[in-house]
């Protein structure tokens, strides 16, 4: 049914008349008449008793007018919810993303989205690379911050076929240790100096777990694990406890020159935000990405 036929009938049920309705819509009076018998049509029924005294609504007419009013009032209140989304003026933004991405990456640029676009609110999941892959792919998270490669996951297709990938940051794994540790003060390491000493890690799984226990396997060292944790501020304070030495990223570090870099190759990481590549982004998702890219 074409709403401009649904707004003609309007205006003629409140002007009583073809011929002021068809000034007051910009139209021709032939053009009027024949929208209202198309719309007459349509219905079956007619709408309108053409008297000496005007257009006045039959009681079919009456009884759809009132739907009418309803259906173009919620149209017109749906155009301006979009209106308000593509505007940022409303809406939301669920981001996943690992230990390092949402304490010490992300905050600053939610802070400058947040300040830009009050309106969007936000919700935050910190979990690994592959949960955050499999939230995506489902739909349970507009996008995410994950290491690369791409985690694996058990749906049909690869993830890197059904993702959008944006490489966003370098990252960069560094060695801390506790006081009095005999590497304490030194500004890196090697491999074998890590030979059956303790290590407080991410749990097994985690993207940078991968990565550190593969380079340990290629070092061919025996290291003794003794705590796994979730976040990056606990390993830190272990470490500072004397519990083992410990790996974190760069960012986690007060100071740029902190931590112990592998003398042999740095440890190095690729993270990328994510999306599914078979679904238009929200404005708000648009935007974040925007800022995302600019930071």
């Amino acid at each position: 049914m074409d709403l401009s036929y649904l707004r003609t009938f309007l205006t003629i049920a409140a002007e009583e008349s073809v011929t002021q309705a068809a000034r007051r819509l910009h139209l021709t009076q032939p053009a009027v008449s024949t929208q209202l018998s198309r719309l007459e049509e349509e219905i079956g029924q007619p709408l309108f008793d053409r008297t000496p005294r005007g257009m006045i609504l039959t009681e079919a007419g009456a009884t759809f007018a009132r739907f009418v009013e309803d259906a173009l009032e919620r149209l017109e209140a749906g155009q301006v919810a979009v209106d308000e989304l593509v505007g940022l003026q409303r809406g939301s933004l669920t981001i996943g993303g690992g230990a390092t991405a949402t304490t010490y990456l992300l905050p600053p640029v939610l802070g400058r989205f947040h300040e830009e676009y009050p309106q969007i609110r936000f919700f935050v999941r910190e979990q690994s690379s592959r949960q955050s892959v499999q939230d995506v792919l489902s739909g349970d998270l507009d996008l995410a911050i994950v290491t690369l490669p791409l985690q694996p996951t058990a749906r049909r297709g690869s993830a890197a076929e059904r993702l959008e990938v944006l490489p966003w940051a370098t990252d960069e794994l560094r060695l801390i240790v506790p006081p009095g540790h005999p590497l304490d003060g030194q500004p890196s390491f090697d491999w074998p100096d890590l030979d059956g000493q303790p290590l407080v890690l991410f749990e097994a799984g985690s993207a940078v777990r991968e990565i550190i226990d593969e380079r340990i396997a290629s070092a061919g060292v025996a290291v003794d694990i003794v705590m796994e944790l979730r976040a990056i501020e606990p390993i830190k304070q272990m470490v500072a406890q004397g519990i083992g030495a410990g790996f974190v990223s760069q960012f986690a570090l007060a100071r740029h020159d902190e931590g112990l870099r592998c003398v042999r190759d740095p440890i190095g990481r690729e993270m990328a935000a994510i999306y599914r590549r078979d679904r238009t982004p929200s404005p708000a998702a648009q935007a974040f990405l925007r800022l995302l890219g600019a930071a």
